[in-house]
């Protein structure tokens, strides 16, 4: 368990921290910026759920806890078990993408079929999950440019990659069921 007694420990001022296995890193690494992401996301998630319904929140508030698993994820580069390690690292497994499929399936069954792209918008909460949606694209490219260079877990990338999904059809099902999405209308305005 975590115990922060103080916030600030000046051991950053120099512009490096710690990852998850005690390795110090520039803050500019681009593993602290993929998982940065993430919590950036999650602050954004939190923001959707003032406007979520009851169900929706719930489905937000464990995106939000599964995204500081991811977080802890990719802040640990060490893929293989370390039996001196005192703690094993937290990983994103299978069965939480698999949820994501499942949620994003059910929420699909009730949206008619999309004909043309929409724009991110709409009533305020689709609007912040689209906010969501982008981020989570953010987060999913760093991820995929981090495994070119180091070791990453696939199912964390999996995961990124099913939760734009998932923002996408939650905004649509906060549009009304799809109803309320605002449409492209492709060169408009020329």
């Amino acid at each position: 368990m975590v115990v922060l007694n103080k916030i600030y420990t000046k051991t950053g001022d120099a512009g490096e921290t710690a990852l998850g296995n005690g390795a110090r890193v520039a803050k500019h690494a681009m593993r602290v910026t993929a998982y940065g992401t993430t919590d950036e996301l999650n602050s954004f998630v939190g923001m959707a759920r003032l406007d979520a319904t009851a169900e929706m929140d719930t489905q937000l508030e464990r995106i939000q806890n599964d995204l500081f698993d991811l977080g802890a994820d990719l802040c640990r580069p060490d893929m293989e078990m370390d039996a001196e390690a005192e703690y094993p690292p937290l990983r994103v497994v299978a069965a939480q993408v698999v949820r994501l499929e499942r949620e994003i399936d059910a929420m699909n069954n009730d949206l008619d079929a999309l004909r043309s792209f929409i724009l991110p918008g709409g009533s305020r909460l689709a609007s912040s999950l689209h906010v969501c949606r982008t981020v989570a694209r953010r987060a999913e490219r760093l991820a995929v440019e981090l495994a070119t260079m180091e070791a990453v877990n696939p199912e964390a990338v999996k995961y990124l990659n099913r939760l734009s999904d998932w923002f996408f059809v939650a905004a649509r099902t906060a549009n009304g069921g799809g109803k309320d999405d605002v449409l492209w209308v492709p060169g408009a305005n020329r």
